[in-house]
């Protein structure tokens, strides 16, 4: 009953969804050419709480937990699991004050309003996933980033999304190379659960009445271990955090 229901609103969504983006593709490009990185963040910020309160539509809510315990002033370094496109959505509004940078796939670089903008002019990286050499560069220009801005680089170790919530493997390459550039920055495991459920049957239609949750574990300074240890600590955390 609830797929069936889904239908009608999600086309409804979908094109609350759409419109946002292209509504602020045109605001983005005016205040990153002629305002500067200040303007076009606030302006990728907004986007975000709109399209935030899009998903509302389908009876989304979110709560994060302990964002109070993320240190200040320092460079920082996301490592969660991943389950769909609203993670990075969520986060980009609620984490706002950190300026998330993120290692996203050079596919999304193109093509899409506002969203591919903001990855090629906002800070985040676009790797070619068939090509690692080409990743290891862009990824140390990030943490090089990170740590001279004091800003915070998001990056989802499982690879892709996990389509039940079940966390896949983590990869240490990209954080590995996060941590060697930005030895100042402090890694945040955080775990987030029932994301998933937004796409269960799919991109259409959508799940209705998910309540996400994104859950900020202890963060971990990059100098106080060896990367071995801030690897297991970091993988272990996120993990215990998942509820399927």
């Amino acid at each position: 009953m609830q797929k069936l229901i889904s239908y009608p609103i999600s086309i409804i969504y979908y094109l609350c969804f759409g419109l946002t983006l292209v509504i602020f593709h045109p605001i983005q490009w005016v205040c990153f050419r002629v305002f500067g990185y200040q303007a076009h963040k606030k302006s990728v910020d907004y986007l975000n709480f709109f399209l935030l309160k899009c998903t509302n539509l389908l009876g989304t809510t979110y709560k994060f937990e302990n964002i109070e315990s993320l240190p200040k002033n320092v460079p920082l370094i996301f490592v969660s699991n991943h389950q769909s496109m609203y993670d990075i959505i969520a986060m980009i509004w609620f984490f706002r004050r950190f300026h998330c940078k993120f290692v996203s796939k050079k596919e999304l670089g193109s093509g899409i309003p506002s969203v591919s903008f903001n990855l090629r002019h906002g800070g985040s990286v676009l790797i070619d996933r068939k090509d690692p050499k080409q990743a290891i560069p862009a990824i140390k220009g990030l943490s090089e980033y990170i740590e001279k801005y004091k800003r915070t680089a998001v990056i989802f170790p499982e690879g892709t999304r996990s389509k039940t919530g079940k966390p896949k493997e983590f990869a240490q390459s990209g954080l590995k190379i996060l941590c060697k550039y930005a030895p100042s920055a402090y890694v945040v495991p955080i775990s987030i659960n029932n994301s998933w459920k937004m796409v269960k049957y799919g991109f259409f239609p959508l799940g209705l009445g998910n309540h996400l949750t994104f859950v900020v574990h202890k963060p971990l300074a990059v100098k106080d271990y060896n990367f071995a240890e801030l690897m297991e600590k970091t993988e272990t955390a996120v993990v215990q955090g998942i509820k399927i």
